[in-house]
């Protein structure tokens, strides 16, 4: 079962934290500094509103403050013998069988809202098997000799996103800024993602950043005897290269191509510093 809380940063109870707190903090000086800090308010469209309720985004504190409240939750969740995960407002609890995920939703709806006096968000909270629900971008699968960690479909379609608006034609930026960008998101996403099995997946994504990197030069090249110079300085015969140069195919479709592939190829883009989503992965897993 996966729990969401409705705007938790926004809906925490300031009386229910700070009775947490005062449970183990004895020094008014600093009760009144978090009590101060809750209620300092926010400023829309240069106007100051008073906060009665949630924790301010972005502030330092916020997190500690946020955890102190959900760590009574924890504590709640350990008591009844049940396995969980949770970082920060995101909550998944693992039971034996789908009746027993709805009672336990149920009875966890109930302490959240009554005991905690936060809301969970009903229409997003799901009763459904691990492998098709998502936590922190994760998921799970079954494997020979058990469950494996897997990224989620809807976490690598992120991910390409963010990588086709990098390598979109119409993204005016230098090939060397291009590639460093391209660098910069494959180096965090591997290392977020690379407790996961992802050894197939990084290798479609290669490929098709290769393709989109292609594309990018043929769109660049713009002119046919641009396109037929640098072919040729690529290695490409020339009369193969006018070829290719005239062609009124696609961009897409002729990044694909094999002229493109065997001259713009996987060593060149890597030479030009270009990393591999497979490599970075095999030296963090």
């Amino acid at each position: 079962m996966d729990i969401d809380l409705a705007k938790y940063f926004y809906t925490v109870n300031h009386d229910k934290l700070m009775g947490l707190i005062h449970k183990t903090i004895k020094d008014r000086g600093v009760i009144s500094l978090i009590r101060k800090f809750l209620q300092s308010g926010v400023m829309i469209n240069g106007v100051v509103v008073e906060t009665e309720e949630g924790c301010p985004q972005g502030g330092p504190l916020s997190p500690l403050l946020s955890n102190i409240m959900l760590n009574e939750l924890d504590k709640e969740l350990e008591r009844r013998g049940l396995k969980f995960c949770r970082y920060a407002d995101d909550v998944s609890v693992y039971v034996r069988s789908k009746k027993a995920a709805e009672r336990v939703m149920a009875s966890t709806t109930r302490y959240i809202e009554n005991d905690l006096k936060l809301k969970v968000n009903r229409e997003k909270s799901t009763v459904d098997r691990p492998w098709r629900l998502k936590f922190l971008g994760f998921s799970f699968y079954r494997r020979e000799g058990g469950i494996g960690i897997r990224v989620h479909p809807k976490s690598i379609a992120k991910f390409k996103a963010k990588l086709k608006d990098i390598t979109s034609r119409s993204n005016a930026m230098s090939m060397e800024h291009r590639i460093f960008k391209l660098n910069q998101s494959i180096t965090g996403w591997v290392n977020y993602f690379g407790m996961a099995d992802i050894k197939g997946i990084a290798a479609k994504l290669d490929v098709w950043i290769r393709r989109r990197i292609r594309m990018c030069y043929w769109k660049q090249w713009k002119k046919i005897s641009t396109k037929h110079r640098n072919l040729v300085k690529l290695g490409i015969d020339s009369y193969k290269a006018w070829q290719y140069a005239n062609t009124r195919k696609s961009y897409w479709h002729t990044a694909n191509s094999f002229i493109l592939s065997k001259s713009i190829t996987k060593e060149y883009l890597k030479s030009l510093g270009l990393k591999s989503v497979s490599e970075r992965y095999s030296l963090v897993h």
